[in-house]
């Protein structure tokens, strides 16, 4: 048989066959070496493809790249922290003012003869800066010159958990997202293998106040913006390994499935749920090794576990959980909350809130060290402090819950270091109109703008209105802005 040889056909079919079998080996070169290196492909745009941000441009220059929020749960005496009182401590035993109580709301002192509670502690001025810190904090005050201490906050909820809901949501409507949930859909998220926002949660010995999931809720936000409760012992994720008999093939086939019909569903109708669906169940399967490395705390050196005060990894503590923050924000993770539940203190005071401050105070103070040596602390905001302050009236051997006034600090993120922001009156019972009054829509809005965001566009219309993180309220505290 005399075949015509075509001599173009001939050399482009060389072409081809090399193009293919050159192409199948590049990618798959490449994918072996992503497989050792993901960030090797991954642009701004790869980094954030799990949750990208509503807000794009960022509103203002960006100081906080991510939030570490140290929530005191149960309300922390400020008269026992960072409000040095002497004149209350004049006046312990006698009867408070009824010019400043009375017509006010308190919560367990109604019709109660009402008596001045003297701190039980001594303070003294640290740092350069000559922040006043009471002696329960020593490590805390070791880091004076770091922090922005506000006196003069306030808030509208005198009972726990509405308190929280309000510091959280800005709201005690329920259903309403968390701010967590607010800076998540702002900012997006910066990785792809674990979830944008994280809660732990501990407990103290004492004045363990329960703390509920609505206050890490995504509200009417779609679900991909709540934060996700790690445990503090044992697996941090519950089910994060495969069953015995199901390998990661198996896995992978299950989970590419799943999504094949969720994304034939997605096709029929816009809900995003589904989507949320979709990107869960591969965030999941990311997890699986994610998370195990994350927990390992092998390769963190001796001194850094010394600096924290942790003795045994895994041990659960509050102290653990700050070190565990510090690595999710390394990781990526927009907004971190630890809860540590052990700050109730209705009776025995003097017994409980040393043993309270012994729990985070050392914990507290490593995490901002820590995020500074490791060149962090400039692009991380961390807020520490309650739901609610504490009365300077005595209830039997404790204090009451107080609205109007009560102690935060932050740090990082673009605050002014070594600043005391705000004051209470000479007894610690209410804030002062001074212009240095800080409420919780503040706190927000503050926060916010720390991170780029105005929090008057950061919005989301849900029943026929535009809601926002700090509603029709909220003023910016340019003054603790660095």
């Amino acid at each position: 048989m005399n075949l015509h040889f075509d001599e173009q056909s001939f050399r482009q079919s060389i072409n081809r066959r090399s193009f293919l079998t050159r192409s199948a080996y590049g990618l798959g070169g490449l994918a072996l070496a992503t497989l050792f290196n993901p960030k090797l492909l991954a642009g701004e745009a790869a980094v954030r493809r799990g949750i990208p941000g509503a807000i794009q441009p960022l509103h203002f220059p960006q100081r906080a790249k991510r939030v570490i929020h140290l929530c005191m749960a149960g309300g922390p005496s400020h008269l026992e922290s960072f409000d040095w009182k002497p004149k209350l401590k004049e006046l312990h035993g006698q009867p408070f003012p009824d010019s400043l109580t009375k017509g006010q709301q308190i919560a367990q002192l109604q019709n109660a003869v009402l008596k001045a509670r003297g701190p039980f502690v001594e303070f003294a001025k640290h740092g350069r800066s000559g922040q006043e810190i009471s002696s329960l904090f020593p490590h805390i005050a070791g880091i004076a010159d770091e922090l922005c201490i506000v006196r003069s906050m306030h808030t509208e909820q005198i009972n726990h958990d509405p308190a929280h809901a309000f510091m959280n949501s800005g709201s005690i409507i329920k259903g309403r997202p968390s701010m967590g949930s607010w800076l998540l859909y702002g900012l997006g998220a910066e990785t792809d293998n674990l979830p944008g926002f994280v809660v732990f949660t501990t407990q103290g010995k004492a004045g363990q106040q329960p703390v509920s999931s609505r206050q890490w809720s995504a509200g009417y936000l779609p679900s991909r913006f709540q934060g996700i409760q790690f445990q503090s012992k044992g697996d941090a994720v519950h089910y994060v390994g495969n069953p015995e008999g199901v390998c990661q093939s198996t896995q992978r086939q299950v989970v590419e499935e799943v999504n094949r019909l969720n994304g034939l569903l997605a096709d029929e109708k816009l809900d995003p749920e589904i989507q949320t669906r979709i990107a869960q169940y591969e965030m999941a399967f990311r997890m699986q090794s994610s998370v195990p490395e994350l927990t390992d705390f092998a390769n963190e050196p001796q001194h850094v576990l010394d600096l924290y005060g942790i003795k045994h990894t895994g041990e659960g503590t509050f102290a653990a959980n700050c070190l565990m923050a510090r690595r999710l924000a390394e990781r990526g993770v927009r907004f971190i909350q630890l809860y540590h539940r052990a700050w109730d203190h209705h009776g025995d005071i003097e017994k409980n809130m040393p043993e309270s401050a012994r729990d985070v105070d050392q914990a507290s103070a490593a995490l901002v060290k820590d995020l500074k040596q490791r060149g962090m602390l400039d692009d991380t905001l961390v807020i520490w402090g309650g739901e609610f302050g504490r009365t300077p009236m005595g209830q039997g051997s404790g204090r009451d819950h107080h609205i109007k006034a009560f102690s935060i600090w932050m740090a990082g993120g673009g605050v002014k270091p070594g600043v005391t922001w705000g004051n209470t009156d000479e007894l610690g019972y209410s804030y002062l109109e001074d212009g240095q009054d800080m409420d919780v829509h503040d706190l927000h809005a503050t926060m916010l703008k720390l991170c780029g965001i105005d929090h008057m566009r950061l919005t989301v219309r849900y029943q026929g209105r535009d809601f926002r993180l700090t509603d029709v309220h909220g003023r910016i505290i340019e003054g603790i802005c660095g």
